[in-house]
């Protein structure tokens, strides 16, 4: 491993597009690099290593909230970790719910599907005709019905 790397570098070593480096960096999940004497930026192993960290964590659907409160306990090594247990716990039932959210969307999307069994034109197409109604509301009180909702959870600061 390098020693100092120049954005570009850190992108490739970690798989994290370069946009993506500078966004974590102005959300504050990763620290701004040094300047080199040349004046570049220069990353380093401690920014490879959080940015692996946050990339596992996003490739587990973890929020950008939640990754910013483990990186808190991360960053405090002596802190209790009960609310890092607690944060993982919450985001096992928000995926639990989420799947279940999903598999009632595939059950609506393949009775959509049953709705035109045979080519027709798109006058006659009952996908079209079914899709052209609103979706009934209990009470109005989801705009979004059928929709699965995205980040969740509230998160705390570690304990020291």
């Amino acid at each position: 491993m390098q020693t100092t790397m120049r954005i570009g570098e850190l992108a490739q070593a970690t798989g994290v597009e370069v946009e993506t480096i500078r966004y974590y960096e102005k959300a504050g999940l990763l620290a701004g690099p040094a300047r080199g004497s040349n004046g570049y930026r220069a990353y380093g192993a401690a920014h490879q290593d959080r940015l692996g960290f946050i990339r596992h964590c996003r490739a587990l659907d973890i929020s950008l909230d939640e990754i910013r409160a483990l990186l808190r306990f991360k960053d405090a090594p002596q802190a209790n970790c009960e609310e890092v247990n607690e944060l993982l716990d919450q985001h096992i039932v928000h995926v639990a719910e989420r799947i279940s959210q999903l598999q009632g969307l595939e059950k609506q999307l393949r009775k959509l599907r049953a709705q035109c069994k045979k080519v027709r034109t798109a006058a006659d197409c009952g996908i079209l005709h079914e899709l052209a109604h609103p979706i009934p509301h209990a009470g109005g009180a989801n705009r979004h019905a059928g929709h699965v909702p995205g980040a969740h959870a509230q998160v705390r600061k570690p304990s020291r």
